[in-house]
C-alpha cells in the first residue's frame, strides 16, 4: 500500500516526537545523586575536583601560533629514510629550549629515534614552553618510532627504565620554611615562617612526613595497617602536593587552588620553592614502540619498563593532547607536576605493562582517553598523586584503572568504562595500601564479569587495599559490594545527576561550563 507525502510526513512528526518524549523522560528518570544535593551546601562530603588540568580547567590549551618554529627537517631529520634522526630531534629541542621556547614541529611521515647506531640515551628538554607538534597521530601523520629499548638504570629494578622522551626542567627545590599557621581543606591562604625568597607565579611544594598514629589512623578509618607496611608504619603519612602562589601579603601567600589535605603545624609541614618548567605542550604525533613480546608481569624489565616512551615532570600548566601509543610497556608517565591535562590520546597495539599514569603530582586530568591495548594498569595514580581526575575514559573488560600504591589520594573515575578487578590496581607490599582517602567512581560502568560482595579492603588478597570509596551510580551486570567498606554508597545499577562529577564541580565553581570542555 502506498502512503501519500502528507500522511508520511505525519507519521515521521510523531515518530521524532514520540522519540523525543522517550529521551526528555529517560533524562528525568535519573535522579540528582543525594549526595551532590547535599555538596553544595557541605563542600567537606567530596573532594574538590574541579581544579584539575591545565590552568586549574579555567584555561583553554593554547594554539601556540606565535612561536617560533623549529622544524626537525631543518635540523636533519628526513621521514620514512630508515635512518636514525635521533640527534637532529635533540639538535631541534636544544634550539627551541636556548631561545626560551618554541614548537618543534614534524611533518608527515615516521622518524627513527633509536636506532642500532644511537647512544641508549634519552631525548630531553628541560625548558618551557616548548611545544612538539606533529602533523597527526593517525596512519597518515607523524610516528616517531622506537626500535630499540633503553637500558635500565638498575637491572635489579623492573620499573628502571627511563622513558625516550623525557620533558622536565633544570634547578633545584629550594627550603623556604614551614607553615605556622593551622589551615583546612578548601581554604586558598597559608601562613608560612618565611616568604622572601618567593614572589607570586611561583610554585611551591607543601610537604609532610609523620608518622604519628592519630594521622594514620584518620587516613585508614576503621581499617588496620599491616605490619609488613613499611613505609607508612615506619615513616608514615606521606603528602607532596604543588600550588602556585597568587598573592603574597608579609607572610601570608593566597594560592590559585585550594589546600586538599589538612595541615596541622604540630605535624611540621615543610615549604619548598619548587624547581619547575611551564606551559609544556605534545600534541598531534604517534609514539609507536617494538614491543612484540606477549607481556607477563614482572617477568623483566623488559616487560615492566623497556619501551618507556613519554615522560612529563617537573612541569607545570602543560598538556599532551592527540596523541598514540602503540606497542610499548609504558606509554605515558606524569610525575612531580602539577595542573598537566592529557586529551584525546589512544593506547593501542600489543599489550604492555602501563597506560598512562599521574604519579606524585597534583590535580592532574586525562580525559577522553582510550586504552585499546588492554596495558596491565590502565589508567590511574600513584605516589601521592592528589587530584587525579580520569574522565571519560574507557579500557577493556580485561584489565582495570591504577592505584599503584605509595599514598595517592583523592582520584576521581568519572564516567569511565571497562574492567573492574582486585588484580591490577599495583604497588609493593611495603608501600601499601593501594590509595589512601579519596577514591570516587562516580557513574562508573563495570565490562568484565559481574562479582558477588566485591571488597576494596579483603582479608586475603594483600594486593588490593583502598579504604572507603565512594561508589555513585555504579553500573555493571550484577556487581555487588560490601557496603561496610565502602565510605559512601548510592545508586548502584542507576546512573545520577550529574553525569559528570568533574563537570558538574567546575560549572559550580566559575558559573558555567568552560568552552574547552564543551568542545572536548
Amino acid at each position: 500500500m502506498m502512503i501519500n507525502n502528507t500522511l508520511k510526513k505525519k507519521f515521521l512528526k510523531l515518530s521524532y516526537n514520540t522519540l523525543f518524549l522517550l529521551c526528555i523522560s529517560a533524562t528525568f528518570a535519573q535522579k540528582e545523586a543525594t549526595i551532590f544535593t547535599n555538596y553544595k551546601n557541605d563542600k567537606s562530603l567530596l573532594p574538590d575536583f574541579s581544579y584539575a588540568g591545565y590552568h586549574n580547567g579555567e584555561k583553554e590549551i593554547p594554539n601556540s601560533k606565535n612561536y617560533k618554529i623549529f622544524n626537525v627537517v631543518d635540523f636533519g631529520a628526513i621521514p620514512n629514510d630508515n635512518i636514525s634522526d635521533k640527534t637532529a630531534i635533540q639538535n631541534a629541542i636544544a634550539a627551541a629550549n636556548a631561545l626560551g621556547g618554541g614548537i618543534v614541529f614534524f611533518p608527515k611521515g615516521r622518524f627513527n629515534v633509536n636506532e642500532d647506531s644511537d647512544l641508549p640515551n634519552s631525548i630531553v628538554s628541560k625548558g618551557s614552553r616548548i611545544i612538539f607538534r606533529g602533523s597527526g597521530s593517525g596512519s597518515n601523520g607523524t610516528e616517531l618510532f622506537m626500535k630499540n629499548m633503553l637500558s635500565p638504570k638498575n637491572p635489579t629494578q623492573m620499573w628502571s627504565v627511563p622513558a625516550l622522551f623525557s620533558f622536565s626542567a633544570g634547578g633545584k627545590d629550594e627550603k623556604i620554611g614551614t607553615v605556622t599557621a593551622s589551615t583546612k581543606i578548601g581554604e586558598f591562604t597559608l601562613t608560612l615562617s618565611a616568604t622572601k625568597d618567593l614572589k607570586e607565579g611561583d610554585w611551591i611544594i607543601l610537604k609532610l612526613l609523620n608518622n604519628s598514629k592519630e594521622l594514620i589512623d584518620a587516613e585508614l578509618k576503621n581499617n588496620q595497617p599491616n605490619p609488613t607496611w613499611d613505609y607508612l608504619v615506619n615513616k608514615g603519612i606521606d603528602v607532596k602536593v604543588f600550588y602556585q602562589i597568587k598573592k603574597i601579603q608579609k607572610e601570608t601567600i593566597t594560592l590559585m587552588a585550594p589546600i586538599a589535605y589538612d595541615i596541622d603545624t604540630k605535624y611540621k609541614w615543610e615549604v619548598y620553592k619548587f624547581a619547575n618548567s611551564e606551559e609544556v605542550g605534545i600534541e598531534d604525533i604517534a609514539f609507536v614502540g617494538n614491543w612484540k613480546e606477549k607481556f607477563v608481569h614482572h617477568r623483566s624489565w623488559k616487560d615492566d619498563s623497556g619501551f618507556n616512551l613519554l615522560s612529563l615532570s617537573r612541569t607545570t600548566n602543560s598538556w599532551i593532547k592527540n596523541c598514540r601509543f602503540t606497542d610499548c610497556t609504558n606509554a605515558a608517565g606524569i610525575s612531580q607536576s602539577a595542573n598537566i591535562s592529557i586529551l584525546n590520546c589512544t593506547i593501542t597495539g600489543n599489550a604492555g605493562h602501563q597506560a598512562i599514569n599521574s604519579n606524585g603530582s597534583t590535580n592532574v586530568l586525562i580525559a577522553k582517553c582510550v586504552d585499546e591495548a588492554s596495558q596491565w594498569h590502565s589508567f590511574g595514580s600513584s605516589h601521592g598523586s592528589m587530584n587525579t581526575v580520569i574522565w571519560k575514559c574507557s579500557y577493556p573488560a580485561t584489565t582495570c584503572f591504577e592505584s599503584h600504591a605509595s599514598q595517592p589520594r583523592n582520584t576521581l573515575l568519572d564516567n569511565v568504562e571497562g574492567g573492574l578487578m582486585n588484580s591490577r590496581a599495583g604497588g609493593a607490599i611495603e608501600n601499601m595500601p593501594n590509595h589512601m582517602q579519596g577514591l570516587v567512581l562516580w557513574n562508573y560502568k563495570q565490562t568484565n564479569d559481574p562479582v558477588k560482595e566485591f571488597e576494596f579492603w579483603p582479608t586475603t588478597n594483600v594486593w588490593w587495599k583502598i579504604p572507603n570509596p565512594i561508589i555513585v551510580g555504579f553500573r555493571s551486570k550484577g556487581t555487588t559490594f560490601k557496603t561496610e567498606q565502602l565510605g559512601y554508597s548510592e545508586s548502584i545499577d542507576e546512573q545520577v545527576k550529574p553525569a559528570s562529577l568533574y563537570e558538574a564541580q567546575l560549572k559550580l565553581r566559575l558559573n558555567k561550563t568552560p568552552e574547552w570542555l564543551n568542545a572536548l
